[in-house]
């Protein structure tokens, strides 16, 4: 994918996708920028674009920068175009917040700190960041008690309070706090000193505690180190730090330092039993010192992962037919601790200490009107799911639901639950215990009106699903819901067999979503089919037909395989609808498994945004 970057000069510098790791940057010649226009021209005037809405942020991670400025070796050129990178790519990026891990400067002396002060000027009021001190910015044998120092009276609260993510800093001035506002929600980043002392600890412990909802972020510069494989393990400082800080406070799950390299990663497990993810970033040691190399931690709270890549933007700004080897090669790195991805359930993992704010159960009357065919719900008070027992119609149509086992099947077979789609009405489900030759139905009576309506103006059937995980046994072709009848007597003989329903919806062995339907009109059956069923997680399918042709949708989303075959209308025959199972030639041999929540059917086209779930939840 082809991208187009504004350079500090106004040019346009046409590049691949870094995304796609870079592969043509070598090869694709771009628009030229001289080395000495792109480190001399001004920064860019554009200030922090961020869409706090959107579910994907980024966080851009600054390691080790000591070799940049060093005495009279110093060149802040590469720093300078990383910070021209992130305020022309904030918006594409969503680039959230700047952390550095330390060691800014190689000596800690004042002209040194001032030059790095004078180059982090470019992103003041622009880019929101943190700074922490390194063992080489402060005397390496002090803790955050040093008092003061070159780099605090440049890098302290005095200076970091100026951007509105800053949230607090230690007495000292040493260790900051800083809260952003990203996809939706609120996430704190600490950043610590590189030998915290026990009252910088005692102020990190009770800055989380007043806290107690927020994802956290630990930074700092020493806290791991990595072998030659990249498997990362804890230093003496950070075995500190893990014990008086991290690992007893559940809402930290990601941690960043610098000062070693190789680069690596671990997983470690804190004291509730969750991961807590320990990266080693640091590239001082590669060509140009690094050349102001960073990190993009690409957050995304929809796919539920972290996709990480690591780059250096000054070489990245060059014309490539003019890069030097070393800047060729020092482009991106690909190797497994610089670009890989996290898999992280976000609810999951925060629900210990944020757990969602859900919606309050919806009373039958809000989702109900004189379009609704039938609608049933399992959260009332004396509901029982014993074989006889009646799940009411709340439409008022008087489509209830009896309950039965199939032949053998024990109580186990059917069961009430609490768990529910965090966006249904009703916070309760059944729980379905089914497989070949065993299960439960929940059917209308033999005189229910539903049993011989056929939508002839159109439709939308609506019902609340989760597939068990593991997703294990024999459950192939399960039925969800179906009207029970032979198609052959419904005159309908083109299908695969004239002895299934008129209408049902079914799982494949592969979790796939099968929606069968023998209009009302015509002998023809057109079957729409979903991709696989991700398990352990609820989904909403809704069915709209609109009069003409059927149109599935999988949590709000449409799928791709919906047919345009004509579909009008329902050819029922008057025998049960069922929920829980699909019949062949009127006999039931293979139950759910799983959990069905609320279902509702409605005698008209729906809208997306009138669905069942919550708005919050589509």
């Amino acid at each position: 994918m082809l991208s187009a970057c504004r350079c500090a000069t106004g040019a346009i510098l046409t590049a691949v996708d870094r995304r796609n790791l870079l592969r043509a940057a070598l090869a694709a010649p771009a628009v030229p920028i001289t080395v000495a226009a792109a480190d001399s021209a001004p920064a860019a005037a554009s200030t922090h674009r961020f869409d706090r809405t959107s579910p994907r942020f980024a966080l851009a991670v600054l390691p080790d920068t000591q070799y940049l400025f060093d005495a009279d070796s110093s060149d802040p050129a590469p720093l300078r175009a990383t910070f021209r990178y992130l305020l022309q790519e904030c918006a594409e990026d969503n680039v959230a917040f700047l952390t550095h891990l330390g060691d800014v400067t190689e000596h800690g002396t004042e002209p040194e700190i001032a030059l790095a002060g004078s180059t982090f000027a470019a992103i003041d009021g622009r880019l929101p960041y943190s700074v922490l001190a390194g063992n080489h910015d402060v005397g390496s044998g002090t803790t955050d008690q040093r008092g003061g120092t070159p780099y605090l009276s440049t890098f302290g609260p005095q200076r970091l309070r100026r951007a509105s993510s800053f949230l607090d800093a230690s007495p000292d001035g040493y260790n900051s706090a800083h809260r952003i506002s990203a996809a939706g929600r609120q996430w704190l980043i600490l950043a610590l000193d590189w030998r915290i002392s026990d009252a910088g600890l005692a102020w990190a412990r009770d800055l989380l505690d007043a806290h107690p909802a927020l994802p956290a972020i630990v930074t700092t510069h020493d806290l791991a180190y990595a072998d030659e494989q990249g498997e990362a393990h804890l230093s003496g400082h950070g075995q500190r730090l893990w014990d008086g800080l991290i690992r007893d406070h559940d809402q930290i799950f990601l941690t960043l330092n610098g000062h070693y390299w190789p680069p690596g990663r671990t997983v470690l497990r804190n004291a509730a039993g969750h991961d807590v993810h320990v990266h080693v970033a640091n590239y001082q040691d590669r060509y140009y010192g690094g050349a102001g190399m960073i990190r993009l931690y690409h957050v995304d709270l929809v796919r539920n992962r972290i996709d990480v890549e690591t780059f250096a933007p000054w070489f990245l700004a060059r014309d490539p037919r003019a890069r030097t080897p070393l800047e060729a090669e020092s482009i991106e790195l690909t190797g497994d601790t610089d670009r890989f991805s996290l898999e992280i359930d976000f609810a999951r993992r925060f629900a210990g200490f944020a757990p969602p704010a859900l919606p309050a159960p919806r009373p039958a009357a809000r989702v109900v009107d004189r379009h609704t065919a039938a609608y049933w719900r399992f959260d009332a008070a004396d509901q029982a799911v014993t074989d006889g027992a009646v799940v009411t119609d709340r439409s008022g149509k008087g489509n209830h639901l009896t309950v039965r086992r199939l032949a053998g099947s024990g109580a186990d077979a059917l069961t009430l639950a609490a768990d529910h789609h965090p966006g249904a009405p009703a916070h309760a489900s059944l729980r379905f215990d089914g497989a070949a030759g065993r299960g439960a139905l929940l059917q209308t009576a033999a005189d229910a009106p539903l049993n011989s309506m056929t939508f002839l103006d159109g439709y939308t059937f609506e019902v609340f699903l989760k597939l068990p995980e593991p997703f294990v046994g024999n459950h192939a072709w399960m039925g969800v819901f179906s009207w029970e009848g032979r198609s052959g007597d419904a005159g309908k003989h083109s299908g695969w067999s004239p002895l299934e329903p008129t209408c049902s919806l079914n799982v494949s062995p592969e979790r796939f979503l099968q929606y069968v339907l023998y209009s009302h009109d015509g002998d023809h059956n057109p079957t729409s089919w979903s991709h696989a069923l991700p398990v352990g997680v609820w989904h909403h399918v809704a069915i709209v037909n609109d009069g003409r042709r059927s149109i599935v949708w999988v949590n709000g989303s449409r799928i791709a395989r919906n047919p345009t075959r004509p579909a009008h209308g329902v050819a029922t025959v008057g025998r049960p609808f069922t929920l829980g199972g699909t019949s062949f030639d009127l006999r039931y041999d293979q139950g759910f498994y799983g959990w069905i929540g609320d279902t509702r059917i409605t005698s008209r086209p729906l809208r997306p945004e009138q669905f069942l779930p919550d708005r919050h939840f589509r």
